[in-house]
């Protein structure tokens, strides 16, 4: 009897070239933990990413405008301070940190190894991106209103002044499609 061959899977990369993530720009991201365990759900694990993310955005120069730390995921939206920002270099420094911090404590592997990204166009409106990101904890049930959640925010005035003065989230992850009849107005 004949065994056929092994298949080969390839995984598709993902990423686009990348030139494309460095300078001026703006970025959405999600990042997943392993297995989409809900790391995020413990209060110190989910503060302590909060805190490791804003050193990496400044380390790396990139400005947090808005954040929010899920159980099982983590979004961000992010701009590049300077012509030399490196989006790639910001995201792997922080994973990797992170990572070998946890698994050094835990035992317990942290990220998936891929992870979402969006660069934002002239169309995306950052506001509904923002928004998008901190009504995530509300449409998942967790909290009635993202004042209420304690694992978002932003980390620059512009982001913060976002949040304070409410919105509305008509914005949808490309992979995600459009939000259509679920997109509602922001509690306050």
């Amino acid at each position: 009897m004949i065994t056929p061959a092994p298949v080969k899977f390839e995984r598709k990369n993902i990423r686009l070239p990348e030139e494309y993530y460095r300078g001026r720009r703006l970025y959405f991201v999600t990042l997943c933990f392993n297995g989409r365990r809900r790391f995020g759900a413990n209060p110190r694990v989910a503060s302590w990413l909060a805190v490791r993310l804003k050193h990496h955005a400044a380390k790396c120069s990139f400005f947090v405008h808005a954040y929010c730390v899920m159980p099982d995921h983590i979004h961000v939206l992010a701009g590049a301070a300077a012509e030399e920002s490196n989006f790639l270099k910001f995201v792997e420094s922080f994973k990797q940190d992170t990572a070998h911090e946890f698994s050094g404590r835990t035992g317990r592997r942290l990220w998936q190894s891929k992870y979402y990204d969006r660069i934002l166009r002239a169309n995306d409106r950052v506001d509904s991106v923002a928004w998008y990101i901190w009504l995530n904890p509300v449409r998942k049930g967790l909290c009635r209103r993202p004042a209420d959640y304690p694992y978002l925010g932003s980390f620059t005035e512009v982001g913060m002044e976002m949040l304070k003065r409410g919105g509305a989230a008509e914005w949808a992850p490309p992979w995600k499609g459009s939000l259509g009849a679920r997109a509602r107005p922001v509690p306050r």
